[in-house]
């Protein structure tokens, strides 16, 4: 018999026995081949069950779940039911984009200038958490303790203090209230726009007294004084919180106003909370020596420049209350980085994005021009024999502010003499500067000529340019030497082995002046 046959009546057999099996009233096989049938459970006693010859009928496991509310394994199922659910919430969240902005839209335009604009007071003042906390707490203790205190709040401008000090000022106030303290008086002001430098302390003592106690002929300095040395004889007298932003225009050349100034929290009845902000970090140190001597100088408060990531989330943060999408996230990166590596300065910052949407309106509107133009121009050969000539107009490539657009509005805000430099160099110098830009970009800070060429041939490589020998290479080298942008070192005779590191140019400037062109662009990734 054939293989194959033997095979096929084998199984047929193997299928047969399985039928005869599980139908109860089968029949042996004649000939005793068959193999004595297994007892069925319906034979037997039932006096004689067991938890072994009959489980236990069990349902699938959803039913199980859904009849037993409390266990354990229910609760799981609801857990990573809601975590499906939110991950499938996260994901349709992420997938549906914001449409891009019109830039004709003068509404548009005017609600995208308006929330990038330095005078518009966000909800939440972010990355400055810690320094308001820090505030926050010396106020309450102060209340609490019913004492008078010092802050000196400094940092360099754009980098967030009148307005964290404006926040911390509002949560003062919903902190007494809700915590059962007498909401203290606030006098709040520039010390720019007083006249006179002594018209502080008028100030000060209009919050203290009524008008009519004001008007003598004592300067208001010493009925400060004299106020807060003596102890109030009919009722108790509230805490006053002094603002005073711009310290450093008190600054005279006795410097007695701002001596006198934090002078008023060290008398024994004094109620007085002085806050002083300005950008001078050692104004304390250089101006008011003496306080420093009588143990009475004021607790200091630094806030540092704004980092790259706290300028591009700050900037994310203000366009994320827009139903449209306005620049490409590249644009605000380089803006970010430029302005983190220059001061930190988030005005400056906020400028400049308002900036590049001028150019990207002005450039809306001369395509508009340029397209009436042209369709004048078609009209009017169509009146004629002649055929018109091709249209001259360049296609828009898109309407969102792009990283050429950002390039361009840096370029008006940063006049670098490197970043001049760079742009008009020779294409082979820019491209050994994009190389060193990738050789140098983790923790290396130095390498040799011989790498660097080695780092210029594959940057060639990728883009299908012709490299240059390694003579003329390490001329080149010697060139950006003389300009300052790179720096060659070592006492080694051969070329290869030189030392070579980044200079003038550091990869903030090399990135701004090379990002506009899209060849550079992508030997910088």
């Amino acid at each position: 018999m054939p293989a194959i046959a033997k095979r096929s009546f084998e199984l047929n057999e193997d299928i047969m026995a399985t039928q005869s099996e599980s139908t109860p009233d089968a029949v042996p096989s004649a000939g005793g081949s068959t193999p004595p049938r297994r007892r069925l459970r319906s034979n037997s006693s039932p006096m004689k069950l067991s938890p072994i010859s009959k489980p236990m009928k069990l349902g699938s496991p959803r039913k199980r779940l859904s009849t037993c509310v409390n266990t354990q394994a229910n609760g799981i199922e609801k857990y990573f039911t809601q975590k499906k659910v939110q991950t499938l919430c996260k994901s349709v969240e992420k997938s549906v984009e914001k449409p891009k902005w019109n830039p004709k839209d003068v509404k548009q335009i005017s609600e995208v200038k308006e929330a990038l604009h330095v005078s518009t007071v966000p909800s939440t003042v972010s990355c400055r958490e810690d320094e308001q906390k820090r505030v926050l707490e010396f106020l309450k203790q102060c209340i609490e303790q019913e004492k008078a205190g010092s802050l000196y709040v400094c940092g360099c401008p754009g980098t967030g203090k009148s307005l964290s000090i404006e926040k911390v000022k509002q949560a003062l106030v919903d902190w007494a209230g809700e915590a059962g303290f007498e909401e203290p008086d606030v006098l709040a002001l520039n010390c720019s726009s007083l006249t006179k430098t002594s018209d502080m302390f008028t100030k000060i003592l209009g919050k203290d007294q009524t008008p009519k106690e004001v008007k003598r002929k004592t300067s208001s300095l010493q009925l400060l004084q004299n106020l807060y040395s003596q102890k109030p004889l009919y009722s108790r007298r509230k805490m006053t919180l002094v603002i005073a932003d711009e310290l450093d225009f008190l600054i005279t050349k006795d410097r007695v106003v701002l001596h006198d100034l934090f002078m008023l929290t060290t008398y024994q009845f004094s109620r007085c909370i002085l806050i002083g902000v300005a950008n001078a970090i050692d104004l304390a140190d250089r101006f008011l020596p003496r306080l420093q001597s009588l143990n009475c100088k004021p607790m200091v408060i630094t806030f540092r420049a704004y980092s790259y990531d706290q300028i591009l989330r700050i900037l994310q943060q203000r366009l994320i209350t827009l139903p449209y999408t306005v620049f490409q996230p590249p644009a605000l990166e380089l803006c970010a980085r430029k302005v983190a590596a220059a001061s930190g300065d988030m005005r400056k910052a906020l400028c400049i994005c308002r900036s590049a949407i001028e150019i990207l309106e002005a450039e809306v509107k001369e395509y508009a021009e340029n397209l009436n133009s042209s369709s004048v121009v078609d009209a009017f050969f169509e009146q004629q024999t002649a055929p018109a000539p091709a249209p001259v107009v360049k296609k828009r490539e898109t309407d969102v502010v792009t990283i050429g657009h950002m390039a361009s509005a840096l370029s008006k805000t940063f006049k670098s003499p490197v970043v001049d430099t760079i742009q008009s160099l020779p294409q082979h110098q820019q491209i050994i500067l994009c190389s060193a830009v990738r050789l140098f970009r983790g923790k290396k800070k130095d390498s040799t000529v011989a790498q660097l060429n080695k780092s210029y041939i594959d940057i060639c490589k990728s883009t299908f340019i012709p490299p240059v020998g390694i003579f003329e290479f390490s001329s080149m080298c010697r060139v950006l030497n003389d300009q300052g942008l790179l720096k060659l070192g070592g006492q080694s005779r051969d070329e290869k082995l030189k030392r070579v590191t980044m200079n003038a140019a550091d990869e903030a400037d090399i990135t701004f002046a090379l990002q506009g062109i899209r060849f550079f662009r992508n030997c910088l990734q």
